[in-house]
């Protein structure tokens, strides 16, 4: 396998790249105060790490939320976080904590090759187009024997938006768990454990539910379209949305896939 010349920072390559650092830039100020059910989340993948590491990847990393405690986990650890926005690369610079920031795309990680023992990505892999690139990245920086620890989004993630905004078009088109684990077995990583679970979260009207998305930069629709949500859109949203109300509140739902992978050791 080829290294990669390392860069601090790598080129994005693609207008997708390009409105999705943006959005994510814009979101960055207020995304750990909006952020509630990305953390929720996460914490199911905290579950899923070794008990040591040597060398700590967090890919998507944002304002380095998940790679501050990374960090404190695996105190003797070299830990970098690498994500697309350079706004969230901004805020995450503030946290006292002894992470190399770079930024880059997963798909193009600017780190050594077979330099990291673990890999952690929470809810980053979604936002990729290319999950072979992305899953030959990982299997280019992790170290014989390294593991990557992975919490992504599938179909069925936000259904209840697209009930209401009725324009699949302006949603992200989620790939299937078979799509990952064929892209890992094809990059050369065997697939360790794999689980898919449902989180459901309630807000109490439209306005909380558009903040809990728009909020943490996850507004942008696919790369085919270029589709935006008018005022009237969202007021017929609003009013479809409602007839899904619940006594806990208007729901939105996520389906997380979490998947442990592992670079196989080098044969003697």
């Amino acid at each position: 396998m080829t290294t990669l010349a390392l860069q601090r920072d790598t080129p994005l390559t693609t207008d997708w790249q390009a409105r999705v650092a943006r959005a994510f830039s814009r979101a960055a100020p207020r995304y750990d105060e909006l952020a509630t059910a990305q953390q929720r989340i996460g914490e199911g993948l905290w579950q899923a790490l070794p008990t040591n590491a040597s060398s700590v990847l967090d890919v998507g990393c944002g304002t380095g939320y998940w790679t501050q405690r990374l960090a404190e986990r695996y105190p003797a650890a070299r830990v970098i976080g690498v994500d697309i926005a350079p706004g969230m690369l901004d805020q995450a610079r503030n946290r006292p904590t002894r992470v190399d920031w770079r930024q880059g795309d997963a798909g193009a990680l600017p780190v050594e090759s077979a330099s990291i023992g673990l890999v952690f990505s929470s809810l980053a892999l979604q936002w990729c187009t290319d999950m072979d690139a992305v899953m030959a990245e990982f299997s280019r920086v992790l170290a014989p024997g390294g593991r990557a620890v992975i919490t992504t989004l599938l179909a069925g993630t936000l259904e209840e938006i697209a009930f209401a905004w009725q324009r699949p078009e302006a949603l992200l088109a989620y790939k299937s768990a078979a799509h990952y684990g064929r892209a890992a077995e094809s990059a050369g990583l065997d697939v360790v454990r794999q689980c898919e679970h449902r989180e459901r979260y309630y807000y109490p009207d439209m306005r909380a539910v558009m903040a809990s998305i728009k909020g943490v930069g996850a507004q942008v629709p696919r790369p085919s379209s270029s589709a935006a949500l008018t005022r009237r859109d969202v007021e017929a949203a609003a009013a479809r949305l409602e007839t899904r109300r619940t006594p806990q509140g208007l729901p939105v739902s996520y389906r997380c896939l979490t998947l442990t992978l592992e670079r196989p050791s080098t044969p003697e």
